[in-house]
């Protein structure tokens, strides 16, 4: 670690997806003092840190029972974080602030329902959908889907998933003009079944290839639907092995009611 901070946090992981929670939720340390950004540079690195693909910071709310902040490995702030959005309700739990809770996030306030491991959300309903964009990488022109699940997500259906190069090409994907200035995240569908699929993401703000995405899962289920194949409750296997189901209303091409649903651990606590 770059520096000591002297305040208390806790790990948790969703799929694969880890983060370090910070509580504020009180207000006992002034904001103002604490550079989250610098904070997750510092403590997001792997081998030389804590390690996480997110720092999570709670806060009070008059809109919810808690406010999440959700800052990136390279310390960008961004709107909403699916798995995120999971771990930070199964913390909530544990501290006593209830199982049905309400998530105040710069995607909207969402809705989450904790059952011991198990962690339903209602994520916000999608916008910004785009189908059938032909994108130019390099010299092949590919065609992409986007939408906005709390956050932007660019999805490709690939032949072969297990070896296709997501890194290199979801870095492209995330840097292209297209999507500039804010960029945006790439998802890769493979092994598409009856109502199932499997997904693997390039998270813009982490910048590499992540064990989960839960913003990047429901957008997967939500143009795999849009596209026709398949239909709710879509079961979507990660990086990591895990299964993440995916919930929504579907008529004509607007989805709503959308939810996440999937396991949630706290790994440990300690003090930085």
């Amino acid at each position: 670690m770059g520096k000591k901070y002297n305040i208390s946090f806790t790990k948790a992981v969703a799929s694969g997806n880890d983060f370090i929670i910070i509580d504020n939720k009180i207000g006992e340390m002034d904001p103002l003092e604490l550079d989250y950004s610098a904070m997750a540079r510092d403590l997001c690195r792997r081998r030389l840190s804590v390690g996480a693909d997110g720092l999570l910071v709670l806060e009070g709310s008059d809109r919810a029972v808690f406010k999440m902040r959700v800052i990136n490995p390279d310390g960008s702030e961004v709107e909403m974080c699916g798995n995120g959005a999971r771990c930070s309700a199964l913390y909530a739990s544990t501290c006593g602030w209830g199982e049905d809770l309400t998530i105040e996030t710069g995607a909207g306030v969402m809705g989450a329902r904790v059952d011991g491991s198990n962690v339903r959300i209602k994520m916000s309903d999608p916008r910004d959908v785009r189908l059938g964009i032909s994108l130019g990488i390099g010299s092949t022109i590919m065609t992409v889907h986007h939408v906005n699940t709390g956050v932007p997500h660019v999805i490709h259906v690939v032949d072969d998933l297990e070896v296709y190069n997501v890194n290199e090409i979801g870095r492209k994907i995330r840097e292209h003009t297209m999507f500039a200035p804010e960029g945006t995240n790439a998802d890769f569908i493979g092994d598409i079944g009856e109502n199932s699929a499997r997904v693997r993401t390039y998270e813009r703000g982490v910048e590499d290839e992540t064990l989960a995405c839960g913003t990047g899962v429901t957008a997967s289920a939500v143009v795999l639907g849009l596209l026709g194949h398949v239909s709710s409750p879509v079961k979507i296997v990660t990086r990591s092995g895990e299964t993440l189901t995916v919930y929504y209303n579907m008529s004509g091409k607007k989805v709503t009611d959308v939810y996440l649903e999937g396991a949630a651990e706290i790994v440990c606590e300690g003090r930085v």
